[in-house]
């Protein structure tokens, strides 16, 4: 008799610890109010896109494809792009515009999936300088979050895709 009244007072008492505890323990990492700086790195998997369509224009090209963007730093994950890229020869510039859906984490969050149809992204064909801003604000999945990037590149690596820095602010709670 005392051992089950030693069973079942123990076991009244661990399932108090646990209902008392277990919300902090299985939250995961805290999640910040308000923003918080972010910046890394990513590759545009340039190599890998598909090409939808091509139109050529009395001042260059106009290409739609889909691309796999993959990001490091505090932002953890893959964009997928679908990109309109215009080209213009004679100014010699490039400009990329469309869709975006980054699906990953941020600073340690639990997964995210973020749209963006206001990015753009710049470039100059005779010196290779490129800029662009990335507004990941239409929430999917995961926590409430949006994030504004500036995004630079930095070159290629070894298999010609580009490559860049970003940094910016990423915003939990409702917007």
């Amino acid at each position: 008799m005392r051992a089950r009244l030693i069973c079942c007072t123990g076991a009244f008492a661990y399932g108090l610890c646990i209902a008392l505890i277990s919300p902090y323990a299985l939250a995961g990492p805290p999640m910040v109010k308000g923003a918080i700086p972010v910046k890394g790195t990513g590759t545009d998997l340039l190599n890998g896109a598909v090409v939808h369509s091509k139109e050529t224009t009395p001042a260059g090209e106009i290409q739609r494809s889909t691309e796999i963007i993959e990001l490091n730093g505090d932002l953890i994950g893959k964009l997928l792009y679908h990109v309109t890229t215009v080209i213009d020869t004679k100014k010699g510039t490039l400009t990329n515009t469309g869709d975006q859906v980054f699906s990953g984490t941020i600073a340690g969050s639990k997964p995210v999936m973020i749209h963006d149809s206001k990015f753009r992204f710049d470039a100059n064909l005779t010196t290779g300088a490129d800029t662009g801003s990335v507004h990941l604000s239409d929430h999917i999945a995961g926590p409430r979050v949006s994030c504004d990037l500036t995004v630079n590149g930095t070159g290629k690596n070894t298999e010609g895709n580009p490559t860049f820095s970003y940094v910016g602010t990423c915003k939990y709670g409702p917007h």
